[in-house]
């Protein structure tokens, strides 16, 4: 996902935060459009009316860093939080990677990742264990560059997984022409294109080719970083989108909320049940929703939730997590981190919609909330 330097302190007007949606690298505080004016005068009603938990032990602020894609609905959280706690919570989007070593080498309080740690670097994590918190979800859109095609794409991961291993070369091969039976697909070079650096939209999206192609599973695999075999590597979203606006018969893949701000096409992907869905903030929830009936009780949320079976779920789809310490480092840190992630998931996530992410489903906010409580300070 669009990897950004940018600092998001809550003390700065947070409504320019919501420009990061459309394009991360380019956050200014002074520039801001009448539509993201109008999501962040929605998004602060939505989370400013609450009261936030009374205490008159001492404050401490709170510093996180990691994915970029998170970073302006964690920005307009704290920004709103702020005003209720008096709790300033900085947090700086350097992508999913940064954050998660940034974190295991204590150097913030929390991380953010759009991919759950591996079990080597939770090993490697000098703090001790960690817990994931997933907080919104996000989907990855298959966009294209086809101007004649006057209705939406169709295609099947497998599909997909054969254009990027190079297999399928021609829009109008035979495996793209029985998909999409009703339009004249043009006799045209497709031309791929990627992310070049450590992306969680790269890992949500090889985490969806590898469950359902064997032939990219043993392959490329999943990672947030990939060997590609063929392609145009462009650096963050806005790279790939580039590069798909201004390549004829080009394909990449983007997030969602990145889509709709560039008002980008996407394709209708089948789903497991072999329906057409498109990526939208509902098919997304949808894809937690199916999933989460299967967690088991004492799940520590490392799941992926591509290719579910539910109906209307979008298949390409994953959550982005908040990384905490079991065992923070200050006790007071510690007491911050659990007001504030009770106030997010009870009044924070009120705000997602109007921020372009797709809500946590209901049905899984109880089980968070209570997990809360698992947020302590130093072991003795």
């Amino acid at each position: 996902m669009p990897n950004s330097h940018r600092i998001f302190d809550l003390r700065a007007d947070w409504s320019a935060l919501l420009l990061c949606a459309a394009a991360t690298a380019a956050c200014s505080p002074g520039h801001k459009s009448s539509a993201d004016s109008a999501a962040a005068d929605r998004a602060a009603k939505d989370t400013t009316h609450a009261a936030a938990p009374a205490t008159s032990s001492p404050r401490a602020d709170l510093t996180g860093a990691g994915s970029s894609f998170a970073a302006p609905i964690y920005g307009a959280w704290a920004a709103a939080y702020a005003k209720l706690a008096a709790v300033h919570i900085n947090y700086q989007s350097v992508g999913s990677g940064a954050g998660i070593r940034q974190l295991s080498q204590q150097i913030v309080d929390f991380g953010g990742s759009d991919g759950p740690m591996t079990d080597q670097q939770m090993a490697q994590a000098k703090g001790g264990p960690i817990l994931h918190f997933p907080t919104v979800l996000g989907g990855v859109s298959i966009t294209y560059n086809l101007p004649d095609l006057k209705q939406p794409l169709k295609l099947t991961g497998p599909v997909v997984a054969d254009i990027y291993l190079g297999k399928i070369t021609k829009w109008n091969a035979p495996q793209l022409a029985a998909l999409n039976p009703d339009v004249t697909l043009p006799s045209q070079d497709i031309v791929v294109t990627h992310r070049t650096e450590g992306s969680g939209t790269t890992y949500i999206f090889t985490d969806y080719l590898t469950a359902v192609s064997p032939a990219w599973a043993n392959g490329p695999g999943k990672a947030q970083v990939i060997n590609w075999p063929v392609g145009l590597g462009g650096k963050g979203s806005e790279g790939v989108t580039g590069l798909v606006k201004q390549t004829p018969g080009a394909i990449g893949y983007v997030e969602l909320s990145y889509a709709n701000h560039n008002h980008l096409p996407s394709a209708l992907i089948k789903d497991a049940r072999g329906e057409w869905v498109a990526p939208t903030l509902e098919s997304v929830t949808a894809a937690a929703a199916g999933a989460v009936t299967k967690l088991p009780a004492n799940t520590d949320y490392r799941i992926s939730i591509v290719n579910p079976p539910g109906k209307g779920a979008y298949p390409i789809a994953s959550f982005t997590w908040m990384l905490i310490y079991r065992h923070m480092s200050d006790s007071t840190k510690a007491r911050e981190m659990r007001d504030f992630l009770r106030w997010a998931y009870t009044e924070g996530e009120k705000s997602a919609a109007s921020l372009d992410y797709a809500p946590m489903p209901a049905s899984m906010v109880p089980r968070l909330t209570a997990r809360i409580d698992s947020i302590m300070g130093p072991a003795r």
